[in-house]
């Protein structure tokens, strides 16, 4: 037995039978031999995928929910990213799930974000004339876009995770499910602390029926959503929240929109940047030559529009602004002699 068969036999003697086992995988895109000595199995396999792909790696010069803040303590994409995969790994190991499928579905997930977060969506949106979706992207992102058009060729369950992190999809499989719930588990929470530092609330802020249930601070929150949801979901058979926390969760995530989201001190730039990527959009239309060689391939298979929202999709909140300057912005002349 290699050790890939070990682990996989493992899964079955100590996970929950509702699980996700990797030797029951549907499989991927465009079937890959096996070596006889791989020691990972499928879900072992896309996460390091993942790991290892550009759009990860762009995902630290991302927008969270502060568009490029000043100060280091401020969470990115990449940084939400990792809260989220913790708090999910965290949930399925308590519920005996597949924390292999799990990590893959969360370090996945927001591959497909435009930068300056939903703002670069919005703006997406009204170029399209239709909506962008950074989950539909996301899937694009490992399905198409990576590896030079190759794309990652994740097994079936993770890139129905990554899709159904949001929106009405729901995914198949708990654990996709798991990092869904975790998504928003996260980033109600970690936006509250980004808030309170950027001075735009105060703990005392939070009304007081939701700190009664949910706690006081970002630790309490975060235990009391994550113990319900073990507790609940063990007696249930599904992944789910009491009535009493899921209303409260609802009623944080209200709260939150209403004075952080919408709020224009925090907002106060985004109609720059949705103008910005709208003017890149627009130049890059009327100049495809002008997008990289990569890029130039796909212009003939995807059409004008879809490749240019590939490329700005793709983009870091630096890279934008660095390319807005370069076209848009005159520079000194420089004159030797």
């Amino acid at each position: 037995m290699t050790v890939r068969e070990e682990l996989e036999y493992q899964e079955h003697r100590r996970l929950n039978p509702l699980a996700a086992f990797a030797d029951q995988s549907k499989g991927r895109p465009m079937p890959e031999e096996m070596d006889a000595e791989e020691v990972r199995t499928c879900y072992q396999r896309d996460v390091d995928k993942i790991i290892h792909s550009k759009a990860f790696r762009r995902l630290m010069h991302k927008t969270q929910v502060f568009l490029r803040p000043e100060g280091d303590h401020y969470r990115t994409r990449m940084t939400h990213t990792i809260e989220v995969s913790r708090i999910a790994r965290t949930i399925v190991r308590a519920l005996a799930l597949n924390e292999d499928l799990t990590e893959a579905i969360a370090l996945g997930h927001d591959l497909g974000h435009t930068p300056f977060g939903h703002a670069g969506e919005s703006a997406l949106s009204d170029c399209l004339g239709k909506p962008f979706s950074h989950n539909e992207q996301s899937l694009r992102v490992v399905d198409v876009l990576e590896k030079n058009g190759q794309g990652l060729n994740l097994s079936y369950e993770v890139r129905m995770g990554i899709v159904g992190h949001t929106g009405p999809y729901i995914p198949e499989t708990l654990e996709g499910q798991v990092v869904r719930r975790s998504d928003q588990i996260a980033y109600v929470n970690h936006d509250i602390d980004d808030a309170i530092r950027a001075g735009i609330l105060s703990g005392d802020d939070i009304p007081r029926d939701i700190v009664e249930i949910l706690g006081n601070n970002h630790s309490q929150r975060l235990n009391t959503l994550v113990c319900d949801m073990i507790s609940v979901s063990r007696e249930a058979g599904a992944i789910c929240l009491s009535p009493t926390v899921e209303k409260a969760l609802a009623d944080l995530r209200a709260f939150m929109f209403e004075r952080v989201y919408y709020n224009p001190v925090a907002k106060g730039e985004e109609s720059k940047a949705k103008k910005m990527l709208a003017r890149l959009y627009e130049y890059y239309i009327a100049h495809p030559e002008a997008l990289p060689e990569d890029f130039q391939p796909q212009l003939s298979f995807d059409g004008m529009e879809r490749t240019v929202c590939d490329y700005i999709a793709g983009m870091t909140d630096k890279y934008a602004v660095d390319k807005y300057t370069e076209i848009f912005i005159p520079m000194g002349w420089n004159v030797r002699g």
